[in-house]
C-alpha cells in the first residue's frame, strides 16, 4: 500500500517519537503488544516505552526474563497465531544470542509455508556507539540482517523517520527489524501528532544536489548534512540520500542521483569492512558504471571493537569532518 506521508507540525524528540508510535498503534489495534526486558516497569532503559504499562496494563506491556531467545520465540509464536507483537532486544549486540530464531525461524517461516503464513513481527533494537558503553553494547550490525532473505530492515535517521517507519513496520505482515540509534534519541525534529507511515523500501533525498551523492545510513544522515554544508564552502553542491530502509533497498533513487552527479560516497557508523556500504557501492557500479567519474567511496568505522574510552570512541565513530574529507579525497583523485 502506498501511503502519503503527513506534514510535520511540531517538535518532538527521537525517543518520544518512538514512544508515541507505540502508544498510538496499540490504541488502534488491540492485537498489538510490546514485550522485552524492562519495557514495562522500567519503561525500557532508553525510555521508549515509558508510560505504556500504565495505559495498557501488564497483558500488553510485558517484562520478560533476560532471555533474548525466549523473547524472539514469544514474538514468533504470537505473530504466527494472529497477534501483532513488538519485541524489544535491548541492545543490538544481544542479537547474537537469538540469531537462530531470527535467521532460521522468523525469516524462513513464510517461505516454508508457501507464502500462506503471516508473520507480522516487529523486532525493535538499539544500535551505535557514542555513549561509552564499550565493545559489547555499541555495535552496528545491520549488515548481518540485510543478508537474510525474509527480513526487512529499517534504520531511522531522526524523529520523523523513527515514528513513520515504526508505524509501517508494525502494520507490515512480514518480519521487520527496526534499528534505532542510541545517541540520536535526544535529537529534536518536526513530527506530526497523527499516525502516519513512511513507506518501506523507498529512499528520501534529504538534500538535493548536482555534483556529488552521499548515501548516508541512520545517524550518518545528520553528519552528512553537516558535511554537505562544509563542502558548500568549497563550491560543491552535494546531494544527501537517506535510504530509510536497508532491506529492501531503493537502488533506483540512488542510481538516479549518481547518473546526475557522477560521483558517490556511502557513509555508515558500522565497521567499514563488510558493511552495508559495500553492497550499496556494488549496486551503484553495476547500475551506473558508465556515469561514474570516480570510484565509489566509503566511510565507516575501523576494523576494531568499539572503544570504551570517550576520546578513542570519538575518534572511532565517523563524523561530518571525515565524510567531507573523503569527498575531497575522491575529487582530488580526478584532478
Amino acid at each position: 500500500m502506498t501511503t502519503v506521508e503527513a506534514k510535520p507540525t511540531r517538535q518532538l524528540s527521537y525517543v518520544a517519537a518512538v514512544s508515541e508510535a507505540f502508544a498510538q498503534l496499540m490504541r488502534e489495534d488491540p492485537d498489538i503488544f510490546l514485550a522485552g526486558e524492562d519495557v514495562a516497569l522500567g519503561g525500557s532503559v532508553f525510555g521508549v516505552s515509558r508510560g505504556l504499562l500504565k495505559e495498557f496494563g501488564p497483558e500488553r506491556v510485558i517484562d520478560t526474563p533476560i532471555s533474548e531467545s525466549g523473547i524472539i520465540g514469544l514474538g514468533l509464536g504470537a505473530a504466527a497465531t494472529g497477534l501483532r507483537p513488538i519485541v524489544d532486544i535491548m541492545f543490538m549486540d544481544f542479537m547474537g544470542v537469538c540469531m537462530d530464531e531470527i535467521v532460521n525461524q522468523v525469516a524462513k517461516m513464510k517461505y516454508m509455508f508457501g507464502g500462506k503464513a503471516k508473520l507480522p513481527l516487529t523486532i525493535h533494537t538499539m544500535a551505535g556507539g557514542g555513549g561509552s558503553m564499550a565493545a559489547q553494547h555499541s555495535q552496528s550490525l545491520e549488515a548481518w540482517f540485510c543478508h537474510v532473505p525474509g527480513l526487512k530492515v529499517v534504520m531511522p535517521s531522526g524523529p520523523y523517520e523513527a515514528k513513520g517507519l515504526m508505524v509501517a513496520a508494525v502494520r507490515d505482515d512480514n518480519p521487520v527489524i527496526v534499528i534505532n540509534n542510541k545517541v540520536s534519541l535526544r535529537m529534536q525534529a518536526d513530527v506530526p501528532e497523527e499516525l502516519y507511515e513512511i513507506e518501506l523500501g523507498r529512499a528520501h533525498v534529504v538534500r538535493p544536489g548536482t555534483n556529488f551523492t552521499i548515501v548516508a545510513i541512520g545517524r550518518m544522515v545528520p553528519e552528512s548534512l553537516k558535511a554537505a554544508e562544509m563542502l558548500a564552502a568549497d563550491g560543491l553542491d552535494v546531494e544527501v540520500i537517506d535510504p530509510r530502509t536497508l532491506q529492501p533497498f531503493d537502488t533506483a533513487t540512488v542510481v538516479e542521483s549518481v547518473r546526475k552527479t557522477h560521483r558517490a560516497l556511502v557513509a555508515h557508523e558500522a565497521v567499514r569492512f563488510g558493511g552495508i556500504g559495500a553492497e550499496i557501492a556494488a549496486q551503484i557500479q553495476e547500475e551506473a558504471f558508465d556515469y561514474l567519474d570516480a570510484p565509489v567511496g566509503r566511510v565507516g568505522a575501523p576494523f576494531s571493537p568499539v572503544p570504551f574510552s570517550p576520546p578513542l570512541e570519538k575518534e572511532y565513530i565517523p563524523d561530518a569532518g571525515r565524510v567531507a574529507a573523503e569527498v575531497r579525497r575522491i575529487l582530488g583523485k580526478q584532478v
